[in-house]
């Protein structure tokens, strides 16, 4: 049974940080991309950062510099470290595959101003 656990999010005031986790399990995760995608009110769901399995990274201009995703194959996690944080931030943030097979539930990140 394939699962993506999250963890992180929250409240946060603008300059501030957030780390976001995900706990994949039930699929072969050295055999995926991993991604944390996010959907804001109204908008729809859009790639955040991008990490493959060898450890390439790709962010969205808008948080590149600012955001950092990484990951631990003998773990199987994944993370985003989030700096500098802006209100357009705010969204339900979600993990998942680079292919968009599976995904996270899904974690609320408010960024007050």
């Amino acid at each position: 049974q394939v699962e993506l656990v999250q963890s992180g999010g929250g409240l946060v005031q603008a300059g501030g940080s957030l780390r976001l986790s995900c706990a994949p399990s039930g699929f072969r995760f050295t055999d995926y991309a991993m991604g944390w995608y996010r959907r804001s009110l109204g908008e729809r769901r859009e790639l955040v950062a991008r990490i493959t399995a060898d450890g390439r990274t790709y962010y969205e201009d808008s948080v590149r510099g600012r955001f950092t995703i990484s990951r631990d194959n003998y773990k199987k996690m994944v993370t985003l470290q989030m700096n500098s944080l802006k209100p357009e931030d705010t969204a339900v943030y979600f993990c998942g595959t680079g292919d968009q097979r599976y995904w996270g539930p899904g974690t609320q990140v408010t960024v007050s101003s």
